[in-house]
């Protein structure tokens, strides 16, 4: 299947001991995740960012794929990181976060910490529990792709919603907010004030049902849902590798 131009899966190789996987959206590519790929790498941390299955060709090849999919993509993205470096970070994007929740529920401490941005685990939308039927007749929507306030900027994503997939990342953020009490991680945690793709309500309700005691909040105001690409992009960046700083530095210091 041909890759759009842009969308491709990249890395880079650090100096050091710790590395970054980063996870992109649903619908959305890699290149959501190049800036701040390069901010970590520029850091000297190692950086992987797959393309996750269905993405980046064309919405119809995602209607193919399912939760499992994307997720054993990114787990053995994590595993190979494991192999190279002593701490491991893992950062998401909407669906992205999802899955780094996910990664985070299953491999407990292996990963060091979490950063998510605008992560979706829920949604108000009357009209998702419908999605195992209307995927069934209807095989797309209209795309949400693009919520950004930055003028200018554009998010390379797929203009139409695949609706059997998006039934399947229902099922995921149910699998995913039933164990959220299992997350112990250092978190830190974005989301946009105005956010016209993943409600808001989503970043609440994660800080409120993990388990973390080292949770970092932070509402940014000048951007839409995706902040990668936003007025609060080089904020993001700042934070996220003081973040990793100070989280590997106390697993330094951490007694045996």
């Amino acid at each position: 299947m041909h890759v759009t131009p842009g969308a491709e899966s990249f890395s880079y190789t650090g100096s050091g001991n710790v590395g970054v996987l980063l996870c992109h959206g649903f619908t959305g590519t890699p290149a959501s995740m190049v800036p701040w790929g390069e901010r970590l790498a520029s850091e000297g941390f190692t950086v992987r960012c797959p393309r996750l299955p269905g993405h980046g060709t064309n919405w119809r090849e995602l209607n193919r794929t399912r939760w499992q999919d994307w997720y054993d993509c990114v787990r053995s993205a994590a595993l190979e990181l494991f192999d190279e470096c002593a701490d491991v970070f893992a950062f998401g994007q909407s669906m992205g976060g999802t899955l780094t929740l996910r990664l985070g529920q299953e491999f407990g401490d292996r990963i060091a910490g979490l950063t998510l941005v605008n992560p979706s685990v829920t949604t108000l939308r009357k009209e998702v529990a419908l999605l195992p039927l209307l995927s069934r007749l209807v095989p797309s929507v209209a795309g949400l792709g693009g919520d950004i306030a930055k003028q200018g900027a554009a998010e390379l994503s797929y203009p139409r919603v695949p609706l059997r997939a998006a039934a399947s990342l229902a099922q995921l953020w149910k699998h995913v907010q039933a164990d959220l009490g299992s997350l112990t991680q250092p978190v830190l945690l974005f989301h946009s004030l105005v956010d016209h793709v993943v409600e808001p309500m989503n970043s609440g309700l994660i800080v409120e049902r993990i388990s973390s005691t080292d949770i970092t909040h932070v509402m940014l105001r000048n951007s839409f849902h995706v902040a990668t690409l936003d007025h609060d992009a080089p904020r993001i960046f700042t934070d996220s590798i003081a973040f990793v700083t100070r989280v590997q530095q106390s697993r330094v210091e951490a007694p045996a």
